[in-house]
């Protein structure tokens, strides 16, 4: 097998796990598979010119100073734009997407107004007032697995009537 080949049955063997531990760096799984594909092209062009001894780890280190790297390069980047910087988008919804959303709201409350008020309780609770599902199941009296169920159940009733159970 050419070094190439290795080097490349290594990456396609722990890109996946490259990927899920670069993520929580960059904060985007999308950016994250740039950063791994960049270390790989880093990682080929030092394992041409000599042998590494711990190749994994190799690779692990050069994802890792990528993607701390980019964070670092965003984050000057967002504090010399800060203070020169003016919206490109309004923060007003243009007409049409506030009668969307307006309607998308009616649809929701008419969702919620058709389960039984205990789900109800349960879902406003979680998701528009932030209470966790021990607080809920204390406020209502039963366990933290029930409350988890209605809003599940709440979630994907309103899901089916919104239309995005897809």
């Amino acid at each position: 097998m050419r070094p190439d080949s290795d080097t490349l049955v290594l990456y396609l063997t722990h890109r996946p796990a490259l990927i899920n531990y670069a993520a929580p760096i960059v904060g985007c799984r999308a950016r994250a598979e740039d950063v791994v594909q960049e270390a790989y092209l880093r990682f080929v062009q030092v394992a041409r010119d000599e042998k590494v001894l711990q190749p994994v780890a190799y690779l692990y280190r050069i994802v890792r100073n990528l993607a701390v790297d980019w964070v670092r390069r965003l984050g000057a980047e967002v504090r010399e734009d800060a203070g020169t910087a003016e919206p490109l988008v309004a923060d007003t919804p243009s007409p049409e997407d506030e009668v969307l959303y307006r309607d998308e709201l009616r649809l929701l409350a008419e969702a919620l107004a058709e389960l039984p008020e205990t789900t109800q309780r349960a879902f406003t609770m979680h998701r528009f007032d932030g209470l966790t599902l021990q607080v809920i199941a204390d406020r209502l009296g039963i366990s933290v697995a029930g409350a988890h169920r209605l809003v599940r159940d709440a979630l994907a009733h309103c899901a089916r009537r919104l239309g995005d159970d897809d």
